[in-house]
C-alpha cells in the first residue's frame, strides 16, 4: 500500500483507463459511460476519494449504496445504485439496477464488476485495515475488482471505527491511500412520535426473551427497540444497526455470551466509540447477513420492516412512488424469506396506517405500485426471453416490450413506457 497526496490520487486516477473487459461489459449492460468506481455508502461514503475521482475522469459510473447528498450531479457521472439513497433519488442520471441486498455481491464480483473501488477505513492494526461502519457490499466489490485487474483506493480515516469481521482487509490489497482526519456523520435518534411508540409497543409486546432482532432506522424501529428493554437473552442478526441496539446492551437485556451481527451502522458518536475495538460486534459482508438460510437458523428470529403501503392482498409496496424509484428492495425480502423459514420466527411490516405529508391511506384494496417482490433471472414468453438480472429498469423495460411483448401490443406498451419515464 502506497501512501500518496490527494493531489497524487487525482493524477494516479487520472490513468486509469477501463480495461477491454470493462468496455464489453458495459457494452453489454447498455452503459458505456466509462470506468465503474464502487465506494462505501451509507454514512461511510469516502468524500475525498470521490473529489480527486472527479477531478480526474470527465466520465465513470459511480456506485454507491443509499448514498446521501453530496455526490457530483454534473453531465458525465452515472449514479449506478440497487439501493436509491437521498443523494441519488434525483440525480439527473440515475441508473437504477432492481436487486435483492442478498444479490448486490454476485452483480458486483461477477456481472459488473469494477475497475476501481474506492474504500473508506480505519488506520490499519497488524497489517490490516478495517472497513468500519460500512462492510456491506465492499468485500465482494473488492473480489471482483482484483479478479479483473483493477485498483483498490483507501481513504484511511483515523476517526473511523476499528471493527472486525469481514471488516478487516489486508493492507496489502489496497494500491494506494490518502490519509485523512474528520469525524463521521452522526445521527442523534429522535423521540418516536406518539403513533411510532403504539406500533413500537404492539410490535415489542411479540418479541419473546431470547428473540433475535434485525431493525432498521428510524421513528418506528426505536420505538420497538425501546419496548423490548425489559426483555432478557435478546440476539441481533442484522444488516444495520444504530444506537437502540446500545442501549439494549447497556441495560443487560442482550444475550452476553452472543455475537452481535450486522454488515452496516450508523448512529452517534457515542455508538462508534463503543464501536472501535468491540470483539463482540462481527461486522460482515452483505451475502453472510442477508442469507436467508443463516437468517432462518438464528433463535426466534423477529425481522421487523416498513413499506409505502400494503394492500388488501397483503402485497407491499417500500419502493416506488408514482412509478419512480424510491429506494429499492434493500434487505427486506432477505429477512422476510429467512424469519419465516426459521422455527419460532416472525416478520412484521410495520407502517403508519395514514401518510401525514401525502394525505391518504398506506392501507389500499390494491397496490397499483410495482410490489416489492423478488427480482428473477429473465421473463419468458412464447416471443423470445427478455434478460433482466444486472440491468437497469430502463434497460429491463427495453428487453421486456422488445423480447417478451406480443407484437398488437408493443406499440402501446413503448407509448406507457414512456409515460413512465423508462424510455
Amino acid at each position: 500500500m502506497q501512501i500518496v497526496t490527494p493531489e497524487a490520487l487525482v493524477t494516479y486516477l487520472s490513468g486509469i483507463v477501463a480495461q477491454a473487459q470493462a468496455h464489453e461489459q458495459a457494452e453489454a449492460h447498455g452503459t458505456g459511460r466509462g470506468p465503474r468506481v464502487v465506494v462505501s455508502g451509507n454514512m461511510g461514503v469516502p468524500w475525498e476519494g470521490i473529489e480527486c475521482l472527479d477531478k480526474a475522469q470527465e466520465h465513470y459510473i459511480l456506485h454507491a449504496l443509499n448514498c446521501p447528498p453530496g455526490i457530483p450531479t454534473r453531465d458525465g457521472v452515472t449514479a449506478e445504485t440497487c439501493f436509491v439513497g437521498a443523494g441519488m433519488r434525483k440525480h439527473p442520471h440515475l441508473a437504477y439496477i432492481p436487486s435483492r441486498l442478498s444479490l448486490v455481491p454476485v452483480l458486483l464480483e461477477r456481472v459488473i464488476p469494477a475497475d476501481v473501488v474506492i474504500l473508506h477505513c480505519a488506520p490499519p492494526r497488524d497489517g490490516m485495515l478495517s472497513l468500519g461502519i460500512e462492510v456491506n457490499i465492499l468485500p465482494a466489490a473488492i473480489a471482483g475488482c482484483r479478479r479483473r485487474s483493477g485498483r483498490i483506493v483507501a481513504v484511511i480515516n483515523d476517526q473511523m471505527p476499528y471493527t472486525y469481521g469481514d471488516a478487516q482487509i489486508p493492507e496489502s490489497i489496497v494500491d494506494v491511500a490518502i490519509e485523512i482526519s474528520r469525524p463521521l456523520p452522526a445521527h442523534s435518534p429522535l423521540t418516536p412520535d406518539d403513533d411510532s411508540m403504539i406500533i413500537g409497543q404492539r410490535v415489542a409486546d411479540r418479541v419473546p426473551n431470547g428473540a433475535t432482532l434485525q431493525m432498521g432506522i428510524g421513528g418506528v424501529p426505536d420505538a420497538t427497540l425501546a419496548a423490548v428493554t425489559g426483555r432478557k437473552g435478546l440476539r441481533v442478526w442484522t444488516e444495520m444497526f444504530s444506537d437502540g441496539i446500545l442501549e439494549l446492551d447497556r441495560l443487560g437485556a442482550l444475550d452476553p455470551n452472543h455475537p452481535l451481527t450486522s454488515s452496516f451502522v450508523f448512529g452517534t458518536q457515542d455508538l462508534y466509540d463503543w464501536l472501535d475495538g468491540n470483539h463482540r460486534v462481527r461486522m460482515m459482508r452483505t451475502e453472510h447477513t442477508n442469507d436467508p438460510g443463516l437468517i432462518a437458523q438464528q433463535r426466534l428470529m423477529v425481522s421487523v420492516n416498513t413499506a409505502l403501503e400494503v394492500d388488501l392482498f397483503g402485497q407491499a409496496n417500500a419502493s416506488r412512488i408514482k412509478a419512480r424509484i424510491f429506494s429499492g428492495f434493500g434487505g427486506q425480502t432477505d429477512f422476510i424469506v429467512g424469519a419465516l423459514h426459521c422455527r419460532g420466527g416472525q416478520s412484521f411490516i410495520a407502517l403508519r396506517s395514514w401518510h401525514p405529508k401525502a394525505d391518504v391511506s398506506t392501507i389500499v384494496p390494491l397496490i397499483d405500485e410495482p410490489v416489492t417482490s423478488f427480482q428473477q433471472t429473465a421473463i419468458v414468453t412464447e416471443q423470445g426471453i427478455a434478460e433482466l438480472f444486472g440491468y437497469s429498469q430502463e434497460a429491463q423495460c427495453r428487453h421486456i416490450i422488445r423480447d417478451t411483448a406480443h407484437p398488437r401490443v408493443k406499440d402501446e406498451l413503448w407509448e406507457e413506457a414512456h409515460e413512465l419515464g423508462l424510455a
